[in-house]
């Protein structure tokens, strides 16, 4: 096998695990809503997840380890891609704020990061951050 089909491999399966996560995160109310299945096919399409994987993925009873990222900057993207997700519905949880936690942590965040992150991202989700940080995303 060679290094470039042995990455790939790696690649794949590093998708599928943050395509599990997602699927996890978009059922822990009970139910995938119609926005949340839109973005989950999307975030399938995107992440190449074949139709057997994403049948697999999609089956309650299966669990996919997280394989987290190297980079800080991937690290945030996965987080991004979690939260929309989430704010599918626009609403999030509590159960959804512990899986969210966990998930962070097990991508490599400190607990103390994680907790920031998250507490900022979701004012972001939310719609609720103060002007000045409205118009420092505007800005840059």
């Amino acid at each position: 096998m060679s290094f470039k089909d042995l990455y790939g491999h790696s690649e794949y399966k590093s998708n599928l695990a943050h395509f599990a996560a997602m699927a996890t995160l978009a059922a822990s109310d009970g139910q995938i809503g119609p926005e949340e299945q839109r973005l989950l096919d999307a975030f399938a399409h995107k992440l190449n997840i074949s139709e057997k994987d994403y049948g697999e993925v999609m089956d309650p009873a299966n669990k996919y380890p997280i394989e987290p990222p190297v980079s800080g900057e991937l690290r945030l993207e996965r987080l991004y891609d979690l939260f929309k997700i989430i704010f599918a519905d626009h609403y999030i949880d509590h159960e959804e704020m512990i899986l969210l936690k966990r998930y962070a942590i097990g991508l490599g965040f400190s607990e103390e990061k994680a907790n920031d992150v998250i507490e900022k991202s979701v004012a972001i989700f939310s719609g609720k951050i103060p002007y000045e940080d409205y118009l420092y995303l505007l800005k840059h």
